[in-house]
C-alpha cells in the first residue's frame, strides 16, 4: 500500500492522527489478552472432542506454529512499523493490488469472526453461569448487544479501550488461573484422574489426524500476536519494544495453556468436556464444587468481552489504513474529531459482527473459520519475509533465521487444507466475506477511475527506512 500523503502532487491529509499511547507494558497486557480468552475459555472441550485426554497436545502445537511465524512477524514489523500489517508486507513484497487486498481484509475478517465467536460465548455463559435458559433466539440477541457494547467503548478511543483491556487481562487471567489451582489442588488431593493426559481418543482417523484436526481448532486459541502490529502507529518505539513483548506474551500464554487443558482433563472426561461451549465451568464445577458458579461464569464473561474488544480495535484499525491508502472506500477512513478514532471503520466492521453473530453458527463453526483465514495470511506472510529480504532499511531491525520462515510457510498452508478435516462450513463462510471485500475492492477502483486517483502503487522506497508516522 502507499502513504497517500507522501505522493508527488497529492494533497496532504487533513485528518488527526492517531493516538501513540501504547508503552511495552500495555503492548504485552494487549497481546496477551488478545490471546488468552475465548479460545481456552470455549473451545478446550471442542479440542479434547478429537483427542481424548491429551486435550494439551494440540494447543502445544499451535503454540509452535504460531511462535514460528511470530519470528516473521518481529522482522517484518521492526523493518516496516506501521499500521496495515500483513496487508503492507504483501504489497511490499510482490506489489499485486489485489492480492494485497484480499490479504489485509482476509486479516480484518479474522478480527471480526474472532470478535463474533466471543460474543457467543459471552451469552452462553451468561446463560448457563447464571441458569438463566435463554433459547437460542435469546443468546443471539444478547450477543448482538454485548456487540454494541464493544463498539461503544472502541468509539471512545484506543486510550480507553487499552485501558480497559488491562482490568478485562487481569481478571481473564484470574479465571485461567483459578482453574489451575483447582487442578493442582485436585491432584495434589489424590482426586480427578491424572492418567488421561496420555490417553488418545479412539477415532478412524488415527492419532496423527485426530492431533491435526484439533490443532486447526486449537490455533484459533493463540492467534491473536498479529493483532499488535496493526497497533504499530499507536506505539511508542515499535521497533525496539516488539521482539522481547511479543515473544514474552506468547510464552506466557502457551505455558497457561497447558497448564488449563491438563487442569480440565484431570478433573471432567473428555467426553464429558465437549459438551456445549462453557467447559471450563464444569472444571469448577467438578474440582471445587463450593467455589460460586456465578463468580467463575461472570470471569469467563469478562474474559470473552476482551478478546472481542481488541478484536474489534485491530478490524476497525485495519479497515482505516486500508481507506486512507484508497484500496476501500475513502468514506471508511475518516477520523472523528474530537474523540480521534475511525467511527466510520467502527461502525462497518460492527454491522459485519452483526451479521455473523445473526446468521452463522455457533462458536466452532467461527472460531475455526477465524483459524482458516489467519493460517493463510501467515502462510503469505512466511514467505514475504524472505522475499523482502532483497529489500533493506537504514535503520536496525528483528532479523529471524531464514529457516523458520520456510517451516512456517508449509506448515500454516499444511494446517489450512480440507485434508486436515476441518468442517467445510468454514470454507463457506470465509469465502462469502471474502467476496464481500471483493465486491468493496471493485467499487473503490471505479471510484479511483471515476476520481483520477490511484490506489496502492508499488512506488514505496520512502516507506523503506520510515519509523512510525503520526
Amino acid at each position: 500500500m502507499v502513504d497517500i500523503a507522501k505522493e508527488a502532487g497529492s494533497t496532504p491529509a487533513v485528518e488527526p492522527s492517531l493516538h501513540r499511547v501504547m508503552g511495552p507494558w500495555l503492548l504485552l497486557l494487549f497481546i496477551v489478552g488478545d490471546i488468552l480468552g475465548t479460545g481456552i475459555y470455549a473451545l478446550t472441550g471442542q479440542v479434547a472432542k478429537q483427542v481424548g485426554g491429551v486435550v494439551w497436545l494440540p494447543f502445544l502445537v499451535a503454540f509452535a506454529v504460531a511462535l514460528v511465524t511470530a519470528f516473521s512477524y518481529l522482522e517484518l514489523v521492526t523493518k516496516y512499523p506501521r499500521a496495515a500489517g500483513a496487508a503492507l508486507y504483501t504489497h511490499k513484497a510482490f506489489g499485486i493490488h489485489f492480492i494485497t487486498f484480499i490479504v489485509a481484509f482476509a486479516v480484518m475478517c479474522s478480527g471480526i469472526t474472532s470478535a463474533s465467536t466471543a460474543s457467543r460465548a459471552f451469552a452462553a455463559n451468561l446463560s448457563n453461569a447464571f441458569a438463566l435458559g435463554l433459547s437460542p433466539g435469546g443468546v443471539t440477541l444478547i450477543a448482538l448487544g454485548f456487540m454494541a457494547v464493544v463498539a461503544i467503548v472502541n468509539f471512545r478511543g484506543v486510550g480507553e479501550s487499552v485501558k480497559a483491556n488491562v482490568v478485562l487481562t487481569l481478571v481473564e487471567l484470574t479465571g485461567l488461573l483459578i482453574i489451575i489451582c483447582i487442578g493442582l489442588w485436585a491432584i495434589g488431593a489424590g482426586e480427578g484422574d491424572v492418567s488421561r493426559v496420555t490417553q488418545f481418543a479412539t477415532t478412524d482417523r488415527g492419532v496423527f489426524w485426530s492431533v491435526i484436526a484439533a490443532t486447526t481448532l486449537a490455533f484459533f486459541a493463540m492467534v491473536g500476536f498479529e493483532d499488535s502490529v496493526n497497533m504499530a502507529e499507536e506505539c511508542r518505539e515499535p521497533s525496539s519494544i516488539f521482539p522481547k513483548v511479543l515473544l514474552a506474551g506468547l510464552f506466557i500464554t502457551g505455558a497457561i495453556y497447558v497448564l488449563v487443558s491438563i487442569s480440565a482433563i484431570t478433573l471432567v472426561a473428555p467426553e464429558q468436556l465437549g459438551e456445549g461451549e462453557t467447559p471450563l465451568l464444569k472444571v469448577v464445577q467438578a474440582g471445587a464444587p463450593g467455589f460460586p458458579l456465578e463468580i467463575f461464569g461472570f470471569i469467563t464473561m469478562f474474559a470473552v468481552a476482551n478478546s472481542a474488544l481488541i478484536n474489534m480495535l485491530m478490524a476497525s484499525r485495519l479497515v482505516y489504513g486500508m481507506s486512507r491508502e484508497r484500496v476501500l472506500p475513502g468514506v471508511l477512513g475518516k477520523v472523528h474529531a474530537g474523540r480521534r478514532t475511525p467511527y466510520i471503520a467502527i461502525g462497518f466492521t460492527t454491522l459485519l459482527a452483526f451479521g455473523l453473530i445473526g446468521f452463522v453458527g455457533g462458536v466452532p463453526a467461527l472460531g475455526g473459520t477465524t483459524a482458516l483465514l489467519l493460517l493463510c495470511v501467515f502462510t503469505v506472510v512466511n514467505v514475504a519475509v524472505l522475499v523482502l529480504r532483497r529489500d533493506p532499511v537504514e535503520h536496525s531491525h528483528f532479523r529471524t533465521p531464514t529457516f523458520l520462515p520456510v517451516v512456517g510457510a508449509v506448515t500454516c498452508a499444511f494446517l489450512a487444507g480440507p485434508w486436515t478435516g476441518r468442517n467445510p462450513e468454514q470454507y463457506v463462510i470465509a469465502g462469502i466475506l471474502l467476496a464481500i471485500g471483493v465486491g468493496l475492492w471493485v467499487v473503490t477502483v471505479l471510484i479511483n477511475r471515476a476520481t483520477g486517483q490511484t490506489a496502492g502503487d508499488p512506488a514505496m522506497e520512502d516507506l523503506g527506512g520510515a519509523g512510525p508516522v503520526n
